[in-house]
Order: structure tokens, then sequence, then C-alpha cells
């Protein structure tokens, strides 16, 4: 087996040790993935999300939300239109880069299931 020369990798001012460890670092966790997954289909506003998640808190969900936001991957637009104000969550073109691993992680999780 040959040895692979340790490269490391940048994003946003973060090093990681592999490409595996950013991809974990951006969407790991226990929430950001199911957030991802939930946003596929569309734009959500908060609550809306908060229903697909009903065990998450809400702090969580803001936080989560806030650091997908910073990383480029969902685009939070705020509507001022009238009362109350509106806020509706979507995949960024970067964020949609990330469906068919989401997809492909939801998927398992089906066939684990069985």
């Amino acid at each position: 087996m040959e040895l692979v020369e340790a490269k490391s990798f940048k994003f946003k001012g973060r090093e990681y040790p592999c490409c595996a460890s950013l991809t974990m670092g951006i969407i790991g966790g226990k929430w950001k993935t199911v957030i991802l997954f939930h946003l596929i289909g569309g734009k959500l506003r908060y609550s809306a999300l908060r229903k697909c998640m009903p065990t998450v808190t809400e702090r969580t969900l803001s936080l989560q939300l806030q650091a997908l936001e910073d990383d480029g991957l969902v685009l939070r637009e705020v509507y001022h239109e009238k009362p109350p104000l509106k806020v509706e969550y979507s995949l960024t073109a970067f964020g949609k880069t990330l469906i068919p691993l989401i997809q492909a992680i939801a998927d398992w999780g089906e066939v684990a299931a069985e």
C-alpha cells in the first residue's frame, strides 16, 4: 500500500487535517445535516424548521442556522413588508452542492432502520 502525503485543507480561515475532516467540520454534529436535509425541498421559515425537528431547542437551532449561514451553506432572507417579520431559510448554490451527500446519508438511514 502506498503512503499518501498528509495535506491540510483550509476553509474560511480554519485549517483541517484532511478533506473528510473539513466536510465533517462544516456539516457534522447532531443538527446541521438534519437542517440541510429539510431545506432540500426549498425555503422554510424558522417555525417550519422547528416543526420538522421538535426535539431541537430554539437556541441550538438558531446557533446551527447561524453557523450554516456563516459557512455559506444557508441563506437567511428577512422580509420587512408587513408585520410580523418574516424570515426564510434556503440552501445557497454552495449549499446545494451538498444535496447528493445529504440524500445519500438520508437513504442510508432508511436502509439501516429496516
